[in-house]
């Protein structure tokens, strides 16, 4: 049943319904906030690897 995947009319129907759910007027500002939070995610990500760089790991004493 899954084997096939995703086909193009499938993607297309589930932007159909995704618009008659939410409406044309906040699909942009959907879109933005989305953006935006994964613009924070990815600087966060970056940040926690490159704390992970410049900090060793030590083990404390047993």
């Amino acid at each position: 049943m899954l084997r096939n995947g995703l086909e193009p009319w499938h993607l297309l129907i589930l932007a159909i319904v995704v618009i008659v759910l939410f409406g044309s007027k906040k699909l942009p500002d959907t879109a933005r906030a989305l953006g935006k939070s994964m613009r924070i995610l990815k600087s966060e990500a970056k940040a926690m690897k490159e704390t992970d760089v410049q900090a060793p790991r030590t083990d404390p004493p047993a």
